[in-house]
């Protein structure tokens, strides 16, 4: 623990900074946190000392994350989600307004970490719980009211689903790689590039080769770059500009929006999937779960085209699931 406690900057430091990074302003993250803004700005510039180098560009309204800062960023958002977790899985007496959600790491930090705010202005009585894994959890199992997932419902014959997002896969690259090595037109001349992989090892996922193919780009065994088995280590690749990566629209588009990420060429893969916030089918959802469940759906105009929330909640009401 003496070790840890020279090697960790102060939790205080880290909390403060992830809001900050992800709400892009001290006022907002103090707000949130209940912390002054000077606090705030205090607690960082405290961490960046003993860090050793700045981790925002501060401007007159709003800060924004440095090279050093975004990397750092990625794996602090990722390491207090998976300490919040562990300190819920020993509470005894966990508190009846905590909603839990079986997600991946890279839905939680990608999506849902950029909504938290807006999560608690709209939910403000409920606690938001993400339990993160490598794998997709029997959440039947582990007692777990909603979960997300990929795929189809045929995939999931124990649950209910509503589908929130299609699966609409993109070519991303930050503006510095564009510079340096030139914009593709075409996705044949992604072949010429450095490409970033995903390796996912339990989940599948699209590969660059479905992506080229699906384009109809001949000679996708050429394909070059580096690799990584997380996800959130691919878009950190492209927002580092070190690569061009596929983009899962749901969760690259705030980078783009944003101006850090832009597309590339002018292809689009549809794979005919989906991404679904899933419940078991034979338990009735409480009334916090139900909310968390509507809202998420809400977070796509397009979702109420798929679902209609009103005969959800009265299937769910009736029979303990949806058919």
């Amino acid at each position: 623990m003496a070790n840890l406690r020279r090697l960790l900057p102060s939790f205080r430091g880290l909390v403060a900074f992830e809001a900050a990074g992800r709400l892009g302003s001290f006022t907002r993250a103090g707000a949130e946190l209940g912390m002054t803004q000077s606090a705030v700005s205090y607690s960082i510039k405290a961490l960046e000392e003993e860090i050793g180098q700045p981790l925002f560009q501060r401007g007159h309204r709003e800060v924004r994350l440095t090279g050093a800062g975004d990397r750092l960023h990625a794996e602090v958002t990722r390491g207090l989600y998976l300490l919040a977790d562990g300190v819920h899985a020993v509470r005894t007496r966990p508190a009846d307004d905590v909603v839990t959600v079986s997600v991946s790491t890279a839905f939680a930090t990608l999506w849902i970490a950029p909504r938290l705010q807006l999560l608690r202005t709209d939910l403000a009585d409920i606690e938001l719980r993400l339990h993160t894994a490598d794998r997709d959890l029997d959440i039947v199992a582990e007692d777990i009211p909603l979960g997300i997932r990929g795929g189809r419902p045929k995939d999931w014959p124990g649950y209910a689903s509503a589908r929130f997002e299609t699966e609409e896969i993109i070519a991303v690259a930050s503006p510095a790689y564009l510079e340096k090595h030139g914009t593709p037109e075409r996705p044949r001349d992604l072949l010429d590039h450095h490409l970033a992989h995903l390796d996912e090892p339990y989940r599948y996922a699209a590969t660059w080769k479905d992506w080229l193919r699906s384009a109809g780009v001949p000679g996708t065994d050429r394909v070059r770059g580096s690799r990584a088995n997380e996800y959130v280590a691919v878009v950190q690749m492209a927002l580092d500009g070190d690569a061009i990566a596929l983009g899962w629209r749901h969760l690259v588009e705030a980078f783009i929006d944003n101006g850090r990420l832009r597309k590339v060429t002018g292809h689009t893969f549809r794979t005919g999937n989906g991404y679904y916030v899933v419940w078991p089918k034979d338990r009735e959802l409480d009334d916090n779960a139900r909310e968390v469940r509507d809202w998420m759906l809400r977070q796509n105009p397009e979702a109420d085209a798929f679902n209609d929330l009103s005969r959800l909640n009265v299937i769910q009401d009736g029979s303990g699931g949806t058919r």
